[in-house]
């Protein structure tokens, strides 16, 4: 059609992804569910009196504890039924009987540089060797679930300084995933405080996208999402949290955890749960997510079609999946202008209808391709029929 631009649209057949909805958590008796319909959706380092509140919000995993764990918190977490991924001490190891222990966390950061013991600056990340060599201590201690390991935001983002004289070397990722079975990474786009950073929610897909690539079965990609001003005040609107949530989704992140905690205007550990207006939205998109958990777990489609932007400064990133009711086509705009979009989808698919998830919008197929309007950042999740 005259007036769109094809783009290099974006199939992901990720390294670590699963032939079938059995694979991702399965390698681990004692892990995440092996329920397809799961979907992994934590909190960070929240405290154990807090789990009903999340779990309200549809979030059923806990990531972290403060010191812990403690016998008192995962007694705590066992009575409200909430999960959790924690260090692994002597007293988790003890209560590793118990279904409440999902995985195991291990060290916070180690690719970015590490505080000096004397207290004064920064040296140098923690060595990939050690990094490894930890992870295989924790899994022969309990070989019976995940070690989550999270990275920080030179996973996603090569401008980093925050790793000393390893910044700019995203080629340490190949090693640092070797570290862990579930490998995340944090970047906090709308709260960030660098220009060159901010209000760029692609960041969250790009970082997703590159640590996809360096895993292999069974390991999984989890990202973690901004909800509250961190440490700028500058919070992301219910709109952008969304974004960024499928921005994760749609590049193939098999599991989200929101941080939750806030130091401007003032410190506070539980920032979402005060904050009404997020709180709703956070819980809204949850319930989406896991509406649709037994589709993203789906084995994706290779040879889908295409995406065809009117705008030239669109891109528009999609994957399409293969349920047993049928197949969704999972999109988002990567930037932040509007365009009209065409999606060209190939004779095989089948479909003469794309529904809208949630926006109760019909729109035909007709000669094999069908048009929408994308506003920036927005997502749009179609069930092809």
């Amino acid at each position: 059609m005259k007036g769109f631009l094809l783009l290099a649209f974006l199939v992901l057949v990720l390294p670590g992804a699963a032939l079938s909805q059995e694979s991702f958590y399965r390698s681990w008796d004692m892990g995440p569910s092996h329920d397809p319909s799961y979907y992994p959706i934590g909190v960070w380092l929240q405290d154990p009196r807090d789990a009903s509140a999340y779990k309200a919000a549809g979030i059923n995993l806990y990531v972290g504890l403060w010191e812990g764990p403690t016998l008192e918190q995962l007694q705590a977490l066992k009575l409200s039924g909430m999960r959790v991924i924690c260090p692994q001490n002597e007293t988790g190891l003890e209560y590793r009987k118990e279904g409440i222990i999902a995985g195991w966390l291990h060290r916070d950061e180690p690719d970015n540089a590490q505080p000096r013991r004397s207290g004064f600056g920064y040296g140098s990340p923690i060595p990939p060797a050690q990094v490894e060599e930890e992870y295989l201590a924790m899994k022969k201690a309990d070989p019976s679930r995940p070690v989550l390991l999270n990275l920080g935001q030179g996973a996603a983002w090569d401008g980093w300084w925050g790793r000393g004289s390893r910044s700019g070397h995203f080629e340490d990722y190949a090693e640092y995933v070797k570290g862990g079975d579930i490998i995340s990474f944090d970047i906090y786009p709308v709260a960030h405080s660098s220009e060159k950073v901010a209000g760029k929610l692609e960041l969250i897909g790009q970082g997703v996208e590159r640590l996809s690539r360096l895993i292999r079965p069974p390991q999984v990609v989890w990202s973690f999402i901004e909800c509250t001003g961190v440490k700028t005040g500058n919070k992301p609107t219910p709109e952008q949290i969304r974004s960024e949530v499928w921005m994760a989704l749609v590049h193939g992140a098999r599991g989200i955890v929101y941080f939750a905690h806030e130091w401007k205007p003032a410190f506070s550990s539980r920032a979402l749960l005060k904050d009404t207006a997020t709180y709703r939205e956070v819980t809204r998109i949850n319930q989406q997510v896991h509406e649709l958990a037994a589709v993203l777990n789906s084995p994706e489609v290779g040879h889908w079609g295409s995406a065809l932007a009117e705008n030239p400064k669109v891109h528009v990133a999609a994957r399409v999946v293969k349920h047993q009711e049928g197949m969704c086509l999972l999109s988002i705009s990567t930037g932040p202008e509007s365009s009209r979009v065409r999606f060209l989808i190939d004779p095989e698919v089948a479909a003469t209808q794309a529904e809208e998830l949630w926006e109760n919008r019909q729109i035909a197929i007709q000669a094999g391709a069908f048009e929408d309007q994308f506003t920036g950042y927005q997502p749009h999740i179609y069930r092809l029929k």
